[in-house]
């Protein structure tokens, strides 16, 4: 867990102490390529700090098919953060795409966090923060780029992206068809 440790140093001043009591309620788990972290319909009470890997949140639309709203990959946090404020069923699902190893967070760690450590609430805003500009970009750009633009720009917000993930999880992220994904794919590479 020093992982998720350094990373809370390098957000807030948070001592020694206020991290050990944080983290004894935190612990570290392991999944399975195509294992579900946390299901849609279900309430959120957990955020997750990703060590190893590459997961990505997934909606099923109205016509039952699975569409890719975002991935996460070491270093990063991630819920359904609606679902975990709101104390509401998640609309999202979280899902191994890797072998997957993360530091779970109950909300009874995040509650004493925000409760408890001087700088706790500070640590929550820059998270939220965070997620919020990524994505005001992430909405912006689905209608102000064109797909080339998008993929050029999922390449430098997820760097190996395209080692990492299948083909249509990246498609379905950028909103085009795999077919499509592949062409723009094949025209990057004969620029360079």
């Amino acid at each position: 867990m020093e992982e998720l440790a350094d990373q809370m140093r390098r957000m807030i001043a948070v001592s020694d102490a206020e991290l050990e009591t944080f983290l004894r309620d935190c612990s570290v788990q392991t999944f399975d390529k195509k294992e579900v972290l946390a299901e849609a319909h279900k309430v959120a009470h957990t955020v997750f700090f990703v060590l190893e890997g590459i997961l990505r949140v997934v909606v099923t639309d109205y016509n039952g098919v699975d569409q890719t709203m975002h991935f996460a990959r070491e270093g990063e946090f991630i819920a359904d953060y609606s679902s975990f404020l709101r104390q509401e069923p998640a609309a999202f699902r979280l899902e191994a795409i890797s072998p997957l190893k993360v530091v779970r967070m109950p909300r009874k760690a995040i509650e004493w966090g925000y409760a408890h450590m001087a700088e706790g609430e500070k640590m929550g805003r820059l998270i939220a923060e965070y997620y919020f500009v990524y994505l005001d970009d992430r909405i912006q750009s689905r209608y102000t780029l064109r797909p080339e633009e998008r993929y050029a720009r999922m390449g430098k917000i997820f760097p190996d992206i395209h080692n990492r993930a299948a083909q249509h999880m990246i498609a379905s992220y950028l909103g085009i068809t795999p077919v499509h994904l592949s062409r723009i794919k094949k025209a990057a590479r004969s620029k360079t």
